[in-house]
């Protein structure tokens, strides 16, 4: 793409083929953006077809490398939800009763359209949501997996048969699809976050309504019509986007055919669904938020370190809940640590993700800038050293400067806080047991990250420290075919490997009499 906005052009304008996929007509010379954008469809999918909002509403979606409106798209209202719940329900027992083959099939021609389309959706990611293309093409490879390894998982569900222990008949231990789900998706991975839950539920036998978030929809629209073009059938997936969440989630959450809700979130906001998902008691799966620690010890490799607390902390621009968010670093490497990532950071460009180059995105919306600005203040009011960025990109957009800042005091508000910005904040230590206190000293337990070339303190550290995943000498720990999710108030349940399709089944047992009596 030309640097200076990524503008292009396509040969051709864009129609609707059969079933509606997304094709090419020759002709037209356009901006390959605005080409793009016309083929999203704006409409809530319920029951297999695009449609309005019922009262006609609509919101903006903005792209926040400039605040401009790129598309309107519509917005949900109490009574469309519903009928998104009403499809599922709908839909379950033919899709439930589905041979498993069938399902995988259907995910593995969806996995295939997303790769094809993966260009396109890329760039779709960088117009919403404000990330480098090189971070949104990679998000299409990691999102794209999901499709393909619980395509593989559906036919592997398995149960169990015996006789029980007294001899006296058979033990039948079977798995069943838990139901219609909810499905409440964020912001800041558009694409992977919806199919690392649409995927295992739709593996799993079950059908969802997936809501995705305001102010990022556009992706998940756009891999709806593909899960569509690949055969997913009228009502198993349906999708309301919506600024009316709280009353619309409300509604879905309180009906008492929905038997399942994911989200993945803020901590407080998750804290709200669990309390309205009581009253159906629902299996819920939670993906909360995090404050994950980042730990070089004295005898790491220190250009390792370095390479994985750049990756660790400025993918999505610091936007991700497995961000590190405090660098514990041993005093003897503290000042040579620093000196070497400010160097490294200080290069980064900041820019409109599809500029070549761009390290540095936007942040999601002027909020999330304030937020990272007063952070970044407070911790230097109280004596931290500023030693690149800390202050806002005087340009259009929502920009805040890559930052690193050394010497944070216990007290900085960074410290108990997700930051969700680019900003690493070094905090010097002098032991392994003050290393495991510091890292533990937290209400939350996502992810944490070791760096260090002793095999003993690694595995020590594993066992210490209180999250759901550690990175032992990498930045980055995400993968398909690994159980996501934390501990503490990091979240409930676990998204990814061969745990993840389990959130989407139900047990049943059955006693059968002695074939032989």
């Amino acid at each position: 793409m030309p640097e200076g906005g990524g503008r292009g052009t396509l040969a051709g304008t864009v129609g609707r083929g059969a079933g509606g996929r997304l094709v090419m007509a020759e002709g037209a010379d356009v901006s390959r953006e605005a080409d793009l954008l016309a083929r999203v469809p704006d409409g809530l999918l319920v029951g297999g077809r695009w449609r309005a909002a019922s009262d006609g509403a609509t919101f903006p979606v903005h792209d926040p490398s400039d605040g401009s409106v790129v598309k309107q798209v519509a917005s949900a209202t109490v009574e469309d939800g519903r009928a998104a719940l009403d499809a599922a329900v709908d839909a379950f027992s033919a899709w439930s009763r589905t041979p498993a083959r069938e399902r995988a099939e259907v995910l593995r021609r969806s996995f295939d359209l997303v790769v094809e389309h993966a260009d396109d959706l890329a760039l779709l990611m960088t117009v919403e949501m404000g990330k480098p293309l090189a971070e949104s093409r990679a998000e299409v490879t990691y999102g794209a997996e999901f499709l393909r390894w619980f395509a593989e998982e559906a036919a592997h569900v398995q149960g169990r048969y015996g006789a029980n222990p007294q001899g006296t008949g058979r033990m039948v231990v079977t798995q069943h699809p838990v139901g219609p789900c909810y499905l409440i998706t964020p912001w800041n991975f558009p694409l992977a976050m919806a199919t690392r839950k649409i995927a295992p539920a739709l593996a799993a036998g079950c059908t969802v309504v997936v809501k995705p978030a305001s102010l990022t929809p556009l992706t998940t629209l756009l891999v709806a019509q593909l899960l569509l073009d690949a055969g997913v059938p009228a009502g198993v997936v349906n999708v309301v986007t919506t600024t009316r969440t709280g009353p619309v989630s409300e509604a879905v959450i309180g009906d008492p055919r929905l038997r399942k809700l994911s989200f993945t979130g803020s901590t407080p906001v998750g804290r709200q669904l669990l309390a309205q998902a009581a009253g159906g008691v629902l299996r819920t799966s939670m993906e909360l938020g995090g404050n994950a620690p980042f730990v070089v010890f004295d005898d790491a490799d220190l250009g390792t370190a370095v390479d994985g607390a750049i990756a660790a902390k400025f993918r999505n621009i610091g936007q991700a809940c497995t961000a590190a968010n405090r660098f514990l670093v041993h005093r003897s490497l503290a000042d040579e640590f620093a000196r070497r990532v400010t160097e490294r950071v200080a290069a980064f460009r900041t820019g409109r993700g599809t500029q070549e180059g761009v390290t540095i995105g936007p942040l999601i919306d002027d909020r999330a800038v304030a937020k990272v600005e007063e952070l970044v203040d407070d911790a230097v009011s109280r004596g931290a050293r500023l030693l690149t960025g800390g202050s806002r990109v005087e340009r259009p957009g929502s920009f805040y400067a890559a930052t690193v800042l050394a010497d944070v005091p216990p007290d900085a508000a960074l410290l108990r806080e997700e930051i969700f910005g680019p900003v690493l904040a070094i905090v010097p230590f002098d032991d392994e047991d003050e290393a495991v206190r510091l890292a533990n000293d937290t209400e939350y337990g996502l992810v944490s990250y070791v760096f260090t070339e002793s095999l003993a303190r690694g595995q020590r550290m594993v066992e210490r420290l209180e999250t759901g995943m550690t990175g032992l000498n990498v930045g980055v720990v995400s993968d398909a075919a690994a159980p996501f999710g934390g501990w503490k108030l990091s979240g409930l349940g676990r998204e990814g490997g061969a745990e993840g399709i389990h959130e989407y089944l139900q047990t049943k047992y059955t006693l059968t009499a002695d074939p032989f009596a």
